[in-house]
């Protein structure tokens, strides 16, 4: 059953910001409407898309460069061919929660 986790205060982070429960990592992004988590490692290989650039709303994989849109998890560019998961965010009292 999914539950909502608390992330990070909502003023902690300006753009990206790597959040790890157990053994998984998530990305968030903060884009101009608003804010939006995805899983952090590139479906083509493992790389994280945290530290990767971002695009009038699409992460590139700073490995092979693989774009996804941050707001779907939908591939847009090769070599990934998979999508990444997302994840349903809020905001609470000044706080960001992911439902994971």
């Amino acid at each position: 059953m999914a539950k909502w986790m608390p992330v990070v205060e909502e003023t902690a982070f300006r753009k990206t910001y790597k959040y790890v429960h157990r053994r998984k990592e998530i990305a968030l992004f903060r884009l101009e409407d608003g804010l939006y988590a995805i899983d952090n490692s590139c479906s083509h290989e493992y790389s994280p898309l945290v530290e990767g650039m971002v695009v009038h709303g699409d992460v590139y994989c700073p490995k092979h460069g693989s774009r996804f849109d941050i707001r779907s998890g939908a591939v847009k560019d090769f070599p990934a061919t998979r999508p990444v998961k997302t994840y349903p965010v809020k905001i609470e009292d000044g706080m960001v929660y992911v439902k994971l």
